[in-house]
Formats: structure tokens, C-alpha cells, sequence
């Protein structure tokens, strides 16, 4: 009876044990994924592994597999992410400082294919007719294939009076190559419904002004242009935010404080790192135009800064926005500096709209939706080129030939069913505000005098 009571606590205490074991396994196994000498250890051993045995021992350097694999490990996360070497990262401190040389191309990745969201003005790229929506398949006859945005910015730029071949489809139609010739890129990015910086006033007294992206000087550019157009007497404002690619977030604050009372929440950024949120606030700067009736002009080219001006005028109520859905690029990239003169360049927050909408992956719905089909899209761009009708036909040879004589009956007419909406809109505004100042000043008036 003994033996048996022994057994039965024997065998009891032997399945508690391996119960025990295996859900110490499975909890040991489950931190081993998220423990970091674990996989250090794991990384090691491959590292050493390639670097011994791998068939090219000249291409193995452990400089070159551990920048290659701190890449892949960005270049993972998400297309704006990304280890830059010394010579990458010096072109990005260039970049800020408002000088560089390249092509003039802001280039994302859609559905895994490389594609211009938007050729800068007045650059090579604008020259020769690269338009929004283009998909670039080859860079100096490398497929583009598993090209990051990075690796695609790092091609394009080069210096100045070199020149690189891009192969773009556009529309469905055959491949095309380019050769480009890299310049210097400077740019003004407040421009009049002409492509000129004139700003003559509109019909109805509608002032037209568009911003081609938020480079350093675009809010004293924005504030020449309103200055003008407010000395013939300006009643409301079409702003043209078609295109614009995006650039620097204090721009896009300044913008947007042109129009907003002191105080008014613009944009908002929210992150992991603890106390790293921020929130930017109007500073007051647009006191005297605060009433002023603006529509803001907006498609699927509208990345990142134009996203913030207009996210932040819809939710304040302060401009009507017309046009189609923008492109949804709202996330902030912070630039870790590394010893080795490398840095990191690492999405850190996203970027909120005053009423707390993300902008990130889902863009600004408009409030008054005016779709455009390809065509008429492409159209608008072509009638910015330089040249005119001269170049167009030219141009016209990268499209399919069933699409070229609509485009040409497009360019030709002018017409532009966004912008026309939109000056309709702030007509409307204007007749009814006077409408409402003409009776407040009925009532107002004194009383007929008694004779």
C-alpha cells in the first residue's frame, strides 16, 4: 500500500514537473524573440558565417554586411525610413540648407512601384514633362524594381551638368527613357495663375495664388503675393495646393498663421518617446485676414506640408477645400546622428490635424469633391510647362497616341473644372456677405427725420 502511495506521488510530481518545464519553455521561448542578446548572438553567428565562407570573400567586408544589414533593417519599416551613409547624410544637410543638385523629382513608393508624386517647378524633371502619377521603372537602366524612395533619391542626384536616364511608363502606355541633366535647384514656390509672380486679381475679385512646395522662403513669398493682390483690392482667396509635394513643417505652421487668430491649434504630433508630442499654435500673424473667404485646391499630389495648411484650415473652419483626396504622407522622420558620421533617418510620430485626424496613409478628404479623370490632370500640368504650346507636342509623345488628341483639346481649351469650382464658390461667399452688410446696415440706419 505504501509502494503504491510512493508511485502514485512519484508519477503526480513527475507530470507537475514536465507541466512546469514546458510552460517554462514556451514563456523562455516567447523572450527570446524580444531578447536582445539572444538575437545579437543569432546576428553574430551569421555575420561571422558569411564573412568566412561566403563564395566572394572580396565583397564581404564586415563594414559593407553591417551597413547592408542596418538598411534592410530601416528599409523595412516603412519607405520613409532609412540608414544613411556619411555621403547620404551630408546630401540631406545640404538639402536643409536649401541647396542641392539633382533633377527636381519628390518620388514615392505606390502598390511596390517607384512613382513621381511630383516634379518641382522650373527644374530638369518639370522641363521635360515628367508629370505627377508617372512610374519610373529604371534608373540608368537599373530596374527600379525593389528600389526604396531612398535608394531612388540617392540615383537622381549628382552633380551639377551630370546627367542620368530615367525610363518612365505613363498610363499604360510603352516605356519611355529621359536623360536628365542635373542642376542646381532653386526655386520659387509662390507662383500666380499664370506661372509668373505678377498676381494679377481675378474676376469677382478672386485672388489665385499656388504654392509649388514649403521650401524656406515660401511664407514671405506667399505674403509678397497677398500683399499684391490685396492692393487691387482682393475679397477672397483661391489657394492652389495642387502638386505641392510637401517640405518644412515651420513653413506649413507660418502658412497656415496667415489666415488664423493667435492661438488657433495648427498640427500635432504624437510619438512613442514620452514628452516628445508637440502641438504648434498660430502666433497671430494673419490678424487683418481672418474673415478673408479662401478654397484650397487639393488632389492626390498634395503630400506632407500641403496636408498640414490644409487639414488645419478645414478642421478651423477657415477654407473650403475642393478637389480630390490627398496623397496621405503625415508621418515625421527624425535624423539621429551616428559616430561614424552615418545617421539614422527614423519615422518617430505622425502627424495630427486640429480636431485629432491622422493624415498618415489616409490623406484630406475635400469638402467639395471635383473629380478630374487622367487626362484632365495631366492637362493642368502641361499647361505649367515651359514653352507652352511649343513643347506640347513633344510632350505629348509619352502618352499613348489614343489619349494625345483629347490632351491637346485639354491643354488647348484651358479649362480647369477644380479651379472653376472653386472661384464659384468664393463668388457665392462674397454676394452673400454683402447681402448681410447691406441689412445690418438697413437696420442700423437712423430713423427718417419728422418734418
Amino acid at each position: 500500500m505504501k509502494k503504491k502511495l510512493f508511485y502514485a506521488g512519484l508519477v503526480t510530481l513527475l507530470g507537475t514537473y514536465v507541466f512546469t518545464g514546458a510552460q517554462l519553455y514556451r514563456a523562455t521561448a516567447a523572450d527570446a524573440q524580444d531578447d536582445p542578446y539572444v538575437q545579437l548572438e543569432l546576428f553574430s553567428r551569421v555575420l561571422e558565417r558569411v564573412r568566412r565562407d561566403y563564395v566572394d570573400g572580396d565583397k564581404v567586408t564586415y563594414s559593407n554586411l553591417i551597413s547592408s544589414a542596418l538598411k534592410g533593417m530601416l528599409d523595412s519599416l516603412d519607405p520613409h525610413s532609412e540608414f544613411m551613409l556619411p555621403v547620404k547624410y551630408n546630401e540631406l544637410k545640404e538639402d536643409t540648407q536649401g541647396s542641392f543638385s539633382g533633377v527636381g523629382l519628390q518620388v514615392g513608393v505606390r502598390d511596390g512601384t517607384l512613382t513621381v508624386v511630383a516634379p518641382m517647378e522650373d527644374t530638369p524633371a518639370f522641363k521635360a514633362g515628367i508629370l505627377s502619377g508617372d512610374q519610373i521603372v529604371k534608373i540608368d537602366g537599373q530596374s527600379t524594381e525593389r528600389f526604396s524612395m531612398n535608394d531612388a533619391v540617392s540615383r537622381l542626384r549628382g552633380e551639377e551638368g551630370s546627367k542620368v536616364t530615367i525610363t518612365i511608363t505613363r498610363g499604360g502606355g510603352d516605356p519611355r527613357d529621359i536623360e536628365l541633366t542635373r542642376a542646381e535647384i532653386k526655386l520659387f514656390t509662390a507662383k500666380d495663375v499664370n506661372n509668373q509672380r505678377e498676381f494679377p486679381l481675378g474676376d469677382h475679385k478672386v485672388g489665385y495664388i499656388r504654392l509649388t512646395q514649403f521650401g524656406e522662403n515660401t511664407a514671405d513669398e506667399l505674403e509678397d503675393g497677398l500683399k499684391k493682390l490685396e492692393s487691387q483690392g482682393m475679397e477672397a482667396l483661391v489657394l492652389d495646393l495642387r502638386g505641392n509635394p510637401g517640405g518644412l513643417l515651420d513653413q506649413a505652421v507660418a502658412v497656415s498663421e496667415k489666415f488664423l487668430k493667435s492661438g488657433k491649434p495648427i498640427v500635432s504630433t504624437e510619438g512613442r518617446v514620452p514628452g516628445g508630442d508637440l502641438q504648434r499654435r498660430s502666433s497671430g500673424g494673419g490678424k487683418k485676414r481672418t474673415s478673408l473667404p479662401i478654397a484650397i485646391l487639393v488632389n492626390g499630389g498634395s503630400a506632407s506640408a500641403a496636408e498640414i495648411v490644409t487639414g488645419a484650415l478645414q478642421d478651423l473652419k477657415r477654407a473650403m477645400v475642393i478637389g480630390e483626396t490627398t496623397f496621405g504622407k503625415g508621418s515625421v522622420q527624425s535624423i539621429l546622428p551616428l559616430p561614424d558620421g552615418s545617421a539614422l533617418r527614423l519615422t518617430t510620430a505622425k502627424y495630427y490635424t486640429p480636431s485629432h485626424r491622422v493624415i498618415h496613409e489616409h490623406g484630406i478628404k475635400p469638402d467639395i469633391i471635383v473629380p478630374l479623370d487622367e487626362d484632365e490632370e495631366a492637362a493642368i500640368q502641361l499647361r505649367r510647362q515651359p514653352g507652352g504650346a511649343t513643347s506640347l507636342e513633344d510632350t505629348l509623345k509619352a502618352f499613348p497616341e489614343d489619349r494625345r488628341e483629347r490632351l491637346r483639346d485639354l491643354v488647348t481649351n484651358g479649362r480647369d473644372a477644380q479651379l472653376e469650382r472653386a472661384v464659384d464658390y468664393l463668388r457665392g461667399q462674397n454676394l452673400f456677405g454683402k447681402r448681410k452688410e447691406a441689412k445690418a446696415g438697413e437696420t442700423n440706419a437712423p430713423a427718417p427725420a419728422l418734418n
